[in-house]
């Protein structure tokens, strides 16, 4: 049951927003800050059900990748290649926007290299993936601005003492972030914008009430002409008619190893492992 607000606290904190997000996750941050760059006059609010964004957007290990060699022939395998493309593009352009929008320092941006390593036992996928090289290099050239994206460097087995590795594909433009600094970085743009981010408010159901919608949570009514949900995994909570079922993955984080040879992003069986060091 939400609290009882004053007058002034209902103008000034639930009431009068053009657009309400709710998520303050990446995507809902990365939404209101397109929104004020696009129409500053806008009244924006973002709700959040957690006290941090719930999501993966500071539990991930923030790599910067769009894709080895080996996820890019499964991928132009399964969907094609204009859906390929497409993919890239946009992680690409979303990468490029948002070392603009916050500075690579701010996210702690790193253009250390992606790699993808293939063990003895794999020499198939690995010739398959090598013999693809120039056809996905060709393909990314228009995208990346770059012809020499993918490449053999075997000669860096041994710098960084792998054992029991044939075979390196290396993709300079790949890097990794720090994604506490990003989201960090993000929520401080976004207050400076004029948005108003309302943490531990969970939204329970979103209505309509003449022109505007009324967005029920556990502190109170928030109203808005306009409501963006941006919950990504969480969106069945609200609208459990979306065929949406969160996926989850395991970050495993050791204590720092002295004189790691590791440097960079490297990706092992098709994307399905991947491990940055910091």
């Amino acid at each position: 049951m939400g609290q009882t607000f004053s007058y002034w606290e209902q103008l000034s904190f639930l009431s009068g927003f053009d657009v309400v997000i709710i998520g303050s996750g990446i995507v809902g941050l990365s939404v209101a800050l397109h929104l004020k760059d696009r129409r500053p006059s806008l009244r924006v609010g973002i709700l959040e059900a957690g006290f941090l964004p719930s999501g993966a957007s500071t539990k991930n290990a923030g790599f910067a990748c769009f894709g080895s060699i080996s996820e890019a022939i499964d991928e132009i395998k399964r969907s094609g290649e204009d859906n390929f493309l497409q993919l890239v593009e946009m992680r690409w352009k979303g990468l490029e926007k948002l070392r603009t929008n916050l500075s690579d320092s701010a996210i702690d941006f790193h253009q250390y290299g992606g790699y993808e390593i293939f063990k003895e036992s794999e020499k198939h996928l690995a010739n398959e993936c090598i013999d693809h090289i120039e056809y996905i290099n060709a393909l990314l050239k228009p995208i990346i601005g770059k012809h020499d994206i993918y490449a053999v460097s075997n000669a860096k087995i041994a710098d960084f003492g792998f054992c029991g590795v044939n075979n390196i594909i290396e993709n300079k433009y790949e890097g990794q972030i720090d994604t506490g600094k990003r989201i960090t970085a993000m929520i401080s743009k976004v207050a400076g914008s004029g948005v108003q981010i309302f943490n531990n408010c969970r939204v329970q159901e979103v209505g309509q009430a003449e022109n505007e919608h009324i967005i029920q949570t556990n502190h109170g009514d928030f109203n808005a002409k306009a409501v963006i949900l941006a919950t990504n995994a969480f969106a069945r909570d609200l609208l459990p008619e979306l065929d949406v079922i969160p996926g989850r993955g395991q970050v495993l984080v050791t204590e720092p190893i002295m004189n790691l040879k590791l440097k960079g992003t490297f990706h092992y069986n098709r994307g399905y492992t991947i491990f940055p060091e910091y």
